[in-house]
């Protein structure tokens, strides 16, 4: 069985939405909630590697696209997240699954307020040690 019937299969009806942008590359819409279950399956029971992750501000709140590649075969599977709280934006770390995800969680904490829970090491990684607390450069207000 190829990768895109196994994803398919494994994930269910934890797919909110599915979208194949070329022969690839496929978004699938989860809820934030089933984040880690989600990326378990993908990187644990389905061997894929996880590459990186983007965080952005959206009309709708915030949302974060964690990025996995299945190397055997080229395809890439983005899982996007969207966190409604606008003031109080959280969603379970990948850190518990995969060390790889500390750095960008950091980032994405840093540069737009998105806490991650249970995250081990939420420290500045990219500002300057004297930046505001609680201002966040990527955040439109």
């Amino acid at each position: 069985m190829d990768i895109v019937k196994q994803v398919k299969e494994k994930l269910g009806k934890r797919i909110i939405n599915w979208n194949q942008h070329t022969k690839k590359r496929f978004y699938l819409s989860v809820d934030k909630e089933k984040i880690v279950e989600v990326a378990r399956i993908l990187f644990n029971d389905l061997g894929l590697r996880f590459c990186t992750a983007s965080g952005l501000q959206t009309p709708l709140g915030f949302e974060i696209v964690y990025h996995f590649s299945f190397d055997k075969s080229g395809e890439i599977f983005s899982l996007r997240v969207l966190i409604e709280d606008k003031k109080d934006p959280q969603i379970d770390s990948l850190t518990c699954l995969s060390p790889s995800t500390e750095w960008i969680e950091r980032e994405i904490w840093e540069m737009l307020g998105i806490n991650f829970k249970n995250h081990p090491n939420l420290k500045k990684l990219l500002l300057a040690d004297d930046w505001p607390e609680g201002e966040y450069p990527l955040r439109q207000e």
